[in-house]
This record gives structure tokens, sequence and C-alpha cells, in this order.
């Protein structure tokens, strides 16, 4: 039973560590690598404007932050004939749909009359419903998809129109980065995990053809999303969903981080938000793997990506519970000098995490210019281990409401805290 015992924390001890090697050299993939970085860049001239682009505005329960949004998009730094935006609501959404109206009613004083709000009075309620209902309104030829809450760069449609010109492709997912680091314990944790999936980790995703998007600031040629059908309205993640589709019908995926162009979003406000946001992540990409997409994927390589990526929560699950037990191990269990070797091998990859993680964020307050501390790396320290406590938390909850059959859409409150962060930076420079 000993030596059972013993294989077990050693298996478990090395397939720790090369899941977090992996991860690891994702995290670092953009900067290991030149011609990754290079290709990662936004181009440094734009050519002119010839794409038209209809936006869609999805938003619930939005009436803080939407009528910013939609100015922000509206006087883009982009010809307005070239624009047009869809807020799009649920009836039952009063709220929302009057603050949309009421901006419009504004923007339209001013001779701007390319915003409309579409509703919708039917099921499901939620994000990919709405974007379908919304798709045949469009009539221009790239949609892309912001939140309600998103700071969009003035730029982001030139920069997109010249690299769909320029590089002849259908799909360009450009960056989105969460700016309030310092708001509560575990919101430095979750910007860093956007900092290194947009800037380094869905490069390497877009690179072999196996890319789970991002929900916004993604632009799709019109004539690919119709003939893809749109969006899978039951799938809690699904932008990842598309994105595969996306991947399985052979198109390649333009992947452009640059920290001057991303859309600038928040974390969630609470850690109840937190949870029920990371629970639905967790359960579409359950509901994505088990629908099987992936493995419509031609190469092997492909497939085995979006799997491990697709599985990942139930690791994350399983990994909730060896946690307390491996602790407890170290109080109550003596082992071989060996055996205690190789079960620290996890724990030096987690130290290396975090310090590129350190790395990261002093590199991510730079160019926002944002002002980290020594006590945000100590706070960091201190939320690392029940950081990870609560995602294993929510991929657990994922599982139980996957298994009891609930899809409902767990919303996320916003209420701006990325715009604060947003007008700090902008005062230091001024």
């Amino acid at each position: 039973m000993t030596a059972i015992v013993y294989l077990g924390l050693v298996l478990i001890s090395v397939l720790l560590t090369v899941q977090s090697a992996h991860v690891l050299y994702l995290m670092l993939y953009t900067w290991d690598r030149a011609d990754a970085e290079r290709k990662a860049r936004a181009p440094d001239t734009f050519v002119a404007p010839r794409l038209s682009f209809s936006v869609l505005l999805p938003a619930r329960h939005e009436e803080d932050v939407i009528q910013t949004t939609i100015d922000r998009v509206v006087r883009a730094d982009y010809p307005a004939q070239l624009l047009e935006v869809f807020v799009i609501c649920s009836q039952d959404d009063t709220g929302t749909i009057k603050k949309a109206e009421e901006k419009i009613a504004e923007l339209e004083r001013e001779g701007l009359h390319n915003v409309e709000v579409v509703v919708f009075d039917d099921k499901p309620v939620n994000k990919p419903h709405g974007l379908n209902v919304a798709l045949p309104h469009t009539t221009h030829k790239v949609v892309t998809i912001f939140d309600a809450e998103d700071d969009i760069h003035p730029e982001i449609f030139r920069l997109v129109n010249t690299v769909m010109l320029k590089e002849r492709v259908k799909v360009v997912q450009a960056g989105v980065q969460l700016m309030n680091f310092d708001s509560n314990w575990y919101s430095t944790l979750n910007v860093l995990e956007y900092f290194f999936w947009f800037k380094s980790r869905l490069h390497y995703h877009a690179h072999y053809g196996s890319i789970p998007l991002g929900g916004n600031t993604v632009f799709f040629a019109r004539e690919l999303l119709v003939r893809l059908g749109g969006w899978d309205e039951h799938n809690l993640t699904e932008d990842a969903d598309l994105g595969l589709r996306v991947s399985a019908s052979g198109e390649r995926v333009r992947v452009v981080y640059d920290d001057r162009y991303v859309t600038k979003e928040e974390t969630p406000p609470t850690l109840g938000h937190f949870i029920r946001q990371r629970t639905r992540w967790s359960q579409g990409f359950m509901q994505t793997l088990k629908k099987g997409t992936w493995k419509q994927m031609p190469t092997r390589k492909q497939r085995w990506l979006a799997f491990y990526v697709l599985a990942f929560p139930r690791g994350q699950a399983l990994l909730g519970l060896y946690l307390p037990m491996s602790l407890g191990m170290i109080l109550i269990l003596k082992v071989p000098v060996l055996i205690a070797l190789f079960s620290y091998l996890p724990v030096l990859l987690l130290c290396a995490h975090f310090l590129v993680a350190v790395v990261g964020l002093y590199e991510f307050t730079d160019a926002h210019g944002l002002e980290a501390t020594p006590a945000t790396v100590v706070k960091m320290a201190v939320a690392w281990f029940p950081f990870q406590m609560v995602l294993a938390y929510a991929a657990v909850r994922a599982m139980r409401r996957e298994l009891l059959g609930r899809h409902d859409w767990e919303k996320t409150q916003h209420v701006g805290a990325h715009r604060a962060r947003t007008e700090e930076a902008d005062s230091r420079v001024a």
C-alpha cells in the first residue's frame, strides 16, 4: 500500500510538473520567439480606410456604462459612413434600452445617424442569441463585437482595416486588457491572466490553427460568419466555440496584441461575480468539448491543442481537490528523500510562474502608465493560493451545473472601474 501511495505521488508530481512547464512556455511564447513577437505587433502605419464595419454591442442591464461605450465607438477615428453600430437588448431590459436611445437621440442631434437598438423578445436571453438576432441587420463587410463596458482605442478600425487588407485574412483577434489591477485581492492576478493570454498564448494557438477566440474585439468577414451559421445560442462560451469552428474551416486567424491599441475592460467587481463568470467559462468549455467541434480539425496537433484547452477546467477541478490533500500529506506523510524531491518539482515550477507573473505586472503597468509597488507583489503572493482554489471551485461548480443540465446565463456586473484607471494613467502622462 505504501508503494502505491509513493508511486501515485510521483506520477501526480511529474504530471503537474509537465503541465506547469507547458503553461509557462505558453506564457512566454512571444517573448521567447522573435518571429512570434514580430507577428503579434500592430502595423507601424495604416492604409486608407476601405473596409466597412458593423459593430455589435450586446448589453444586458448595462445602464451605467452603455452610453460611454456607444460614444467611444461612434467617435472612433474612422469615417462615419463606414461604421454602423447595433446595441442589442432583450425586451425586458428597459433601463439599458432607455439609456441607449437617449444617447442615440443625442448623437442624431449632432448629425450622426449610424446607431440603432435591436430588441429581441424571444429566448434564450443571452449574448449569442442577441448576436444572431442582430446579424441579419448588418450590411457592412466586417462584423465585430464589443462588450457593453469596453473602452476601445480610437484607431482600432484603422488597425484592423490595414491588417485585413494587407494580410488578406478574414478573422482578426485584437487585444483585450483588464485595467484595474489593484481594486481587490484577486484583481492583479485576474489582470495578468488576460495580459499573458492575449499577449502571448493566443498567438501560439493561432500559429497552430486551433484558437478559442476572445468574446470581443474580434473581427469577422461577414460572409464567413454567415457561412458558419453565426453563434451557438446554447453555448456559454460561444466565442471559443466559434473560434474552433473557424479553425476547423481552415481560415487563418491573425492575432494582434499591441499595448497601445488594446480594448480596456474591468475585473468583476465582487468575488461572487468573478466565480459566476469563471463558472460560465468553464462550463462553456465543457459544452464545447462535448459538442466535438474539435474533432473536425484536419491535423492531430490541432485536435490535441483544442482538446487540451477545452479539458482544462476539469483539470482545474481535480487540482482543487488535490491541493488540500497535498498540504495534508506535507504534515502527516513521511517519504524517502527521492520521493520528496519529486514532490517538490511542481513547487519549483510554481515559483517560476510567480516570478514571470511579477515581471509581467511591471511590464503591464509600465505600458499603460500605471504604477506597481512592492506591496502589490506581496498581495499577489498572499493571494496566489486562494486564487487557484477559487478557480478550482468555479470549475467544480461548472461540472455540477453541467451534470444538472443548467445552462442559464449568469450575468457579470460592470461598474466602469477600468475607466477610472484609464483616467489616472492619462493624468500621469499629462
